[in-house]
């Protein structure tokens, strides 16, 4: 397994994108509520790896994709903000689709940015090598993770993103 913090990244974005497309073709709001926590768990832990080891670590070698990196953080803030909310709802809220689908579209729009334009960025500036300690740390990150996010660590994550 390879551990290269990008190589590592694009994996997760494909885990996070198989419940979306489930999602769309659920058929009941049982299943539509199964395929959400696997999403808010998803997206709990791929965000905290992102904004506690990726994007400080970026920002630190690489002060000239600041502005991206901030961007990402905003993304993640809502992506954040939506999952708080529909943790809290019930699958058979009128309005738990809805916010699903606007969850997936900006999700979505953000993994396509990173990939197809940050990535490349981050790659050249870096080095395979300093992509490999991240990645290794990223790991170890993952493994303690939160997997919700009215965890304490998620939650930390979402103050300071609103306080900063």
């Amino acid at each position: 397994m390879s551990t290269d913090a990008i190589v590592l990244l694009k994996q997760d974005h494909k885990e996070i994108k198989r419940p979306f497309k489930a999602f769309q073709g659920a058929d009941s709001p049982k299943r539509r509520g199964e395929l959400v926590e696997k999403i808010i768990e998803e997206l709990t832990v791929h965000t905290y790896i992102e904004n506690e080891c990726m994007y400080p670590e970026t920002r630190q070698l690489l002060p000239d994709l600041e502005d991206d990196i901030l961007e990402s953080y905003e993304e993640h803030h809502v992506a954040d903000v939506l999952c708080i909310e529909l943790a809290a709802m019930s699958s058979d809220d009128e309005r738990f689709e809805a916010k699903t689908t606007v969850l997936i579209e900006n999700v979505t729009h953000h993994i396509e940015e990173e990939e197809e334009e940050w990535f490349p960025k981050v790659r050249e500036g870096l080095g395979r090598k300093k992509l490999q300690e991240i990645g290794e740390r990223m790991l170890e990150l993952k493994e303690k993770a939160p997997r919700h996010p009215t965890s304490p660590g998620a939650l930390k994550k979402a103050i300071d993103a609103l306080t900063a």
